[in-house]
């Protein structure tokens, strides 16, 4: 986010959007308690909920769509999002035949809101619970903001030996490190992101109002085209999640260091992002991911937000779709 904004904005608190959305209201102790995709006959088409428990107890909620047999696409959500975030990406590719997958991070949207873990190692063990349990390969693997740096230690860490993943696609994401520092002279001061600690526990729900309704998507820009609905679905799945899960995840996408993690991604690498992107700068983030990642491809989308895969899905998705088939 730029300095400009301001998370002390007296404004009107949102009206919940879909007061009729229903919660999960109780969770089992064990995975294996719910119903599995993995029995599923090969060639079947899936339409499921479920949740999977990790090694250290948490329960991480997933979504899988579409035909068992399909080329998979996993999909990594920003903060303080959820799954539902890739709904329009997620419904395109299954028109398209694909088979999707999406869970919710720790501390975010379905999954438990555990006090502890908040940390890109455990969100790249959460996810590879997700793929392992779906016992899922050769998968294409796509991350926004956050849930680029999830792709990134994922692929690093447990995607590659085991065949996991055939591609990935990075979308504003916050690698190589957001934090300004020594070796980091163009990264983002630390009071900034102190800043957002401050407000998400003084008001999260104005907060994440503020957000929304401005630099995320763009729309504080003079000319931009707002729409009330995104901005209240950005505020409900923001809502959805655990207030400390969602303060200690800013350490999480801000002071990580990343490096290591994209120099060692072997796959074929989209690296995209907007050049109007007022919440990871992209020149300390996309110019940096394409130049770490070997033999990756980039595309920069002059005058896009951060947001871009909502605001400009009609173009964002037949990109992705064309790399992906590429």
């Amino acid at each position: 986010m730029t300095k400009e904004f301001n998370p002390s904005l007296n404004r009107r608190q949102a009206l919940i959007a879909g007061a009729g959305l229903t919660l999960v209201a109780a969770v089992p102790a064990l995975a294996t308690e719910r119903k599995t995709t993995t029995n599923i006959p090969q060639g079947a088409s899936i339409m499921a909920e479920e949740f999977v428990t990790t090694k250290d107890g948490v329960e991480i909620f997933f979504k899988d769509w579409g035909p068992r047999d399909a080329q998979v696409i996993v999909f990594h959500h920003g903060w303080p999002l959820s799954a539902d975030d890739w709904d329009t990406q997620m419904l395109y590719f299954l028109n398209k035949g694909y088979r999707v997958v999406a869970h919710d991070r720790r501390g975010h949207g379905r999954s438990s809101q555990v006090s502890g873990g908040h940390d890109m190692d455990h969100y790249a063990a959460d996810a590879s619970a997700v793929v392992e349990h779906l016992d899922l390969r050769n998968a294409i693997h796509i991350g926004h903001s956050t849930g680029g740096g999830e792709v990134a230690r994922y692929v690093a860490r447990y995607g590659q030996p085991q065949n996991r993943v055939a591609k990935a696609i990075l979308v504003s994401s916050v690698p190589p490190l957001m934090l300004k520092t020594a070796a980091n002279p163009d990264g983002t001061p630390i009071e900034v992101f102190n800043g957002y600690r401050d407000a998400l526990a003084a008001n999260r729900a104005q907060f994440y109002r503020d957000v929304a309704s401005g630099p995320f998507y763009g729309f504080n820009r003079p000319d931009a085209k707002i729409s009330q609905g995104v901005i209240d679905n950005w505020w409900r799945q923001g809502m959805m999640g655990g207030a400390k899960p969602h303060y200690d995840g800013i350490k999480a996408f801000s002071e990580t260091d990343q490096t290591q993690d994209l120099k060692d991604i072997k796959v074929p690498t989209l690296v995209t992002q907007g050049s109007d992107d007022q919440i990871v700068p992209y020149k300390d983030a996309a110019l940096l991911q394409h130049k770490l990642i070997k033999g990756s491809v980039l595309k920069i989308y002059e005058g896009y937000p951060h947001g871009m895969l909502t605001t400009h899905a009609d173009v964002i998705n037949p990109d992705l779709l064309a790399f992906i088939k590429g």
